[in-house]
């Protein structure tokens, strides 16, 4: 068991580090959309509120996919030195992963049936 709680640990930093980066892409966009909107000109107001609003929705899912990366990642690293706390945390981190096709639920699927498995329990409580 200890191989597959190790994998799902390494799992949860792969999904993070590409939420992270998904992040990023979607940071650059905002600032573009932003710069769009602040280059518009005095009577283009439609141009600029249209361009506002774009690169508010894309800073806010930027923000959110920081938060979401960040927390996988740090689970991960936990999880792989088996603390009782990340065990718990990646669970619940599963089940949100689950609506996430194909990756994230791929992923739930496979953490759910590694950390409650006997065991995984075990191996936690050891440490």
């Amino acid at each position: 068991m200890t191989r597959h709680v190790d994998l799902v640990g390494v799992l949860y930093v792969v999904w993070g580090g590409t939420s992270v980066l998904v992040s990023l892409s979607l940071l650059s966009t905002g600032i573009a959309a932003a710069a769009i909107g602040a280059a518009g000109g005095a009577g283009e107001t439609d141009q600029r509120l249209t361009a506002g609003l774009v690169a508010a929705a894309f800073f806010t899912l930027s923000a959110a996919g920081f938060l979401f990366g960040g927390a996988h990642l740090w689970i991960g690293t936990r999880l792989r030195r088996f603390r009782e706390w990340a065990r718990t945390f990646a669970i619940l981190f599963a089940i949100l992963n689950l609506v996430i096709p194909p990756f994230g639920t791929a992923l739930g699927v496979y953490a759910l049936w590694a950390l409650l498995h006997h065991g995984a329990r075990e191996l936690f409580r050891a440490s």
